[in-house]
This record gives structure tokens, C-alpha cells and sequence, in this order.
């Protein structure tokens, strides 16, 4: 409980709720994303004389932006985020009968509700995982990182083939600099890529840099053009909210374990979790056909089902170094700088941290209520800003955090360098998130691949028969089997 206490102090409290406010802005503006909020958020946290208050920041936001991403969704029928695609098939069919309200009361409780599972499981089942991880050698962590890949690729939306160039374009990306052998590779001579790409200018320039170029080069703005067609909010009590969710209880339930075990899989993220948890409640409800036609089961399966990824998606982070997601790796990337390891020795050399973790990432599904709820409320004044000048802001956030990381300007023309490589790859229908996970698993493979070798005097075949090997090696076959499966999900609206 004294942990507890300390979070609620002034010098914590206060910088958390800001961080959840502006991810509320962030995730309820079309077009930009949670990765979004995130990457433009830990430049700042670490400003913050307090640790603690940084990454309440961080992770405060993480969840935030997701809920928030679904306020247009419902009035306007435009995704926030893409995790709050499937929510948007029967949101706005309840916001066009005068429901709104009721339809984002249903979608705040369930994040929340959600969260609080996906965060439960992660205190639940990380601890055990730790344990059994240090088991792994170099052969282990080696085909864990080609499986991290491999999935990402292989449940990306846009297809395989894409998600396959993405992921080899990050690992080739991960090989400048110096690395463990001494040797200097594709630095051009420049002493500022010895380190290496800084991940979080990177990715800075990927989420957000790319979507301001990407307004710019778009000629209309479809949010001056539907933003009149807000449906008007409903008049029912906020108890009916509450009772709805009570009577979908088991809904809520399945979707969001279904939501921290898809969020758990390395590349499929929020997104997929909530269409999968979509796609599991129309066909196990007994009024599936009213799915699409604005159907409570449909609002509640897929909006427990994202918040709950996200804890989800920090159980393999944590554990093994190998992000679920986008929005995971750069709080994985954020971790690092506040000396936050990840690998099975965790809970030994940072256990205060990570018991802070824990408890800001419990804390915040009830902080998210209140903070979700003014987000609601004020959506009108949100959606009345011009974009062009919401862009601008993005844009000087941008340039500002990147500088900000280091005080080193080399840093900005890397976000630039990114931004203009993204907004190229999003226009091919080439995913970002698989670049980003390559980006930094890229390392990791080549590492373990190298100390397996070196440990077994050049021989491969212990990559192919130890034990744990063979079963992530099935695990991979079983995962990349299942494509289809993914495609169904997706189809399931």
C-alpha cells in the first residue's frame, strides 16, 4: 500500500494526468495513433526529475490513446486508432440512434475493464515466464526473436509479402553502427551512427512526422468534411451503462483473455485483438445476426479486448526483450533509458521498478475512467480544431522530442530521415510496426546467432536440436499455419 501512496503525490499525480489528458487528444484526433502519443510523449518524461512520473506518463498514455482512438469512431465512423476499427461497426450504428453516450460509457468501462485483466495476467503469468526463460541460451533467444519477426510479418494486414520487407528492412537498418565484434558497418563516416539509429527518433519520425506529410500531400480533410454529421448524444443515465456491461458480463470476460493472449504474440497487437474478440462474440452470442446493426456485444467485446493487448503485449517485453507491438517497443525503448532491463533477471535487478509498473499500469485503468469520461465531453472541442494546425503542433512535437532525447540535432534529421521513409513505405502499403520490430530484434538475432555459434565451435545444428528450439521452431510453423485464421478475424465484420 505505501507504494500505492507515493503514486498519488503531487509530483507523480499531476504529470500523469496530463499524459493521460494528452493521450486522450491524440487517440481521439483521426489520423493520429496511440504509436503516435507515445513516441511524442517520452521525450518528455524524461525531463522529469521523478522516474516514477515518467513512466506513469508513458504508460498512462499507452492505455489512454486506445480508448480515445474510439470517440470518432462512434460519432463519426472514423477509427481514432486502428485498434478502434472493429469497435466502429456497431458504435456508430448506436450513435446514428441517438446512443452515443451509451455506446462510449459501454466502451470506457470495458477498456477499462479490460486493461485491468490484461495487466492482472501480466503480474500473474510474467513472474512464471522469468522463471522459465532462464533455461534459454543464445539457440533460444535466437529463434524467440526470428518467431518475434517471422509472426509480425505474417499477421500483417497488408499482407506477408509486405510485412516480410518491412521486417528485413528494419534488421538491415538494426546493422549500422559498431557492433559487439568492434567492426565499424554503415556509418558512412559519421561518428553519430557509431551508436547506432536512435530507436525513439525513429520512431518519432515513422508515426508522426509520416502522418503530417501525409496530410500535406492530401488534398481534402475528412474531418472538416464529416465533422457536422456528429450524431447527437443520447439522454440515457450512465447506470445503463453499467447494468449493459453486467449483463455481458462473460462478453467482456472471454475478450479481453482472448485480447492479452493475442496481444501476447509478438506484431498482432491491439488491432487484431479487438477484431478477434469482435469476430469470437458475434459467433458464440445468441443475437449474432443484430452484430453491424448496432448490437452493446458488439461495442464490448472488441473495446475489452484492446486495452487488454496492451498489458498483453508487455508479458514477452518484459520477459524476454521482444516487444508485442509498436506501441510496446518504444515503452520497451523508454525502459531501457530508465535503467529497466528486460530478460528474465528482471524482477532480481529492477524489482522496485517493475513493481512500479505494475502498480501505475492498475492504477491507471481507474484513472482512465475519469480521464476517458472528459474525453467524451469534450470530443466536440477537440473535433472543432482545424487539422492543418493540430498537424503543425505534431510536426513541432516532432522536432522538439527528437532533439530532446540527446540535446543533439543529428537526432532531428534522423526523425526527418524516418518520416520521409515512412510516408514512401505507407504509400507502397508496406507496414511500419514489422520495421520497427526488426529494428530493434534485429540486434538480438544477430547477437545470439553469433555466441551460439562461437559456443558450439561454428556447429548449427543446436539451433535445430535442443528442446526449447524445436518447440519455438513448431511454434513458428503453427503460427505463419494460422495466417488464415488471422484473415478470418479480420473479416468478421
Amino acid at each position: 500500500m505505501e507504494g500505492f501512496t507515493d503514486l498519488l503525490q503531487p509530483v507523480v499525480l499531476v504529470p500523469w494526468i496530463l499524459g493521460m489528458v494528452f493521450g486522450v487528444f491524440v487517440g481521439a484526433t483521426p489520423g493520429l495513433t496511440a504509436t503516435m502519443a507515445v513516441a511524442l510523449i517520452v521525450p518528455m518524461s524524461y525531463r522529469l526529475d521523478d522516474p516514477v512520473a515518467g513512466l506513469a506518463m508513458i504508460i498512462g498514455v499507452s492505455f489512454t490513446a486506445i480508448f480515445a482512438g474510439d470517440i470518432p469512431a462512434t460519432h463519426l465512423r472514423i477509427p481514432g486508432t486502428p485498434a478502434s476499427a472493429a469497435a466502429t461497426l456497431d458504435g456508430h450504428e448506436l450513435a446514428k440512434l441517438g446512443r452515443a453516450d451509451h455506446a462510449l460509457r459501454l466502451d470506457l468501462i470495458c477498456s477499462a475493464f479490460g486493461g485491468l485483466v490484461g495487466v492482472l495476467c501480466l503480474m500473474l503469468v510474467a513472474p512464471q515466464l522469468a522463471k522459465f526463460a532462464l533455461k534459454f541460451s543464445s539457440q533460444e533467444y535466437f529463434w524467440l526473436g526470428v518467431c518475434g519477426l517471422s509472426i509480425s510479418a505474417a499477421v500483417s494486414q497488408t499482407g506477408a509479402l509486405r510485412g516480410a520487407i518491412a521486417v528485413a528492412l528494419g534488421m538491415m537498418l538494426s546493422t549500422i553502427g559498431v557492433d559487439d565484434q568492434g567492426a565499424v558497418r554503415f556509418t558512412f563516416g559519421s561518428l553519430d551512427l557509431y551508436d547506432g539509429v536512435q530507436l525513439i527518433p525513429a520512431m518519432i519520425g515513422l508515426f508522426g512526422l509520416s502522418e503530417v506529410l501525409r496530410f500535406a500531400a492530401r488534398s481534402d480533410d475528412p474531418v472538416d468534411a464529416v465533422g457536422a454529421s456528429a450524431s447527437a448524444r443520447g439522454g440515457e443515465a450512465p447506470q445503463s451503462a453499467w447494468r449493459s456491461v453486467w449483463a455481458h458480463k462473460w462478453t467482456a470476460f472471454k475478450s479481453a483473455i482472448l485480447g492479452t493472449i493475442i496481444g501476447a504474440l509478438p506484431g498482432a497487437g491491439a488491432d487484431i485483438a479487438a477484431w478477434g474478440a469482435y469476430g469470437m462474440a458475434q459467433r458464440t452470442s445468441k443475437n449474432g445476426k443484430r452484430f453491424g446493426r448496432g448490437a452493446e456485444e458488439g461495442v464490448i467485446a472488441p473495446t475489452s479486448a484492446n486495452n487488454a493487448a496492451v498489458g498483453g503485449a508487455w508479458i514477452p517485453a518484459l520477459v524476454f526483450g521482444v516487444p508485442g507491438d509498436a506501441v510496446t517497443a518504444i515503452v520497451l525503448g523508454a525502459f531501457v533509458v530508465y535503467e529497466i532491463v528486460p530478460g528474465p533477471q528482471i524482477f532480481e535487478r529492477s524489482g522496485d521498478q517493475v513493481t512500479a509498473i505494475f502498480q501505475i499500469a492498475l492504477v491507471t485503468q481507474f484513472l482512465l475512467l475519469a480521464a476517458g469520461y472528459l474525453g467524451i465531453k469534450a470530443f466536440g472541442w477537440i473535433l472543432r480544431l482545424p487539422r492543418g494546425a493540430v498537424m503543425a503542433a505534431v510536426a513541432v512535437f516532432s522536432v522538439v522530442g527528437s532533439y530532446a532525447m540527446r540535446d543533439n540535432v543529428f537526432d532531428v534529421w534522423i526523425m526527418l530521415a524516418f518520416g520521409i521513409l515512412g510516408f514512401f513505405l505507407e504509400a507502397k502499403r508496406i507496414p511500419l510496426a514489422p520495421l520497427i520490430l526488426g529494428l530493434i530484434l534485429g540486434p538480438m538475432i544477430e547477437e545470439n546467432l553469433r555466441a551460439g555459434l562461437i559456443k558450439e565451435g561454428g556447429s548449427i545444428v543446436p539451433f535445430f536440436t535442443r528442446p526449447i528450439c524445436l518447440a519455438l521452431i513448431l511454434t513458428l510453423a503453427g503460427a505463419v499455419g494460422l495466417k488464415p485464421l488471422w484473415a478470418r478475424f479480420a473479416r468478421s465484420g
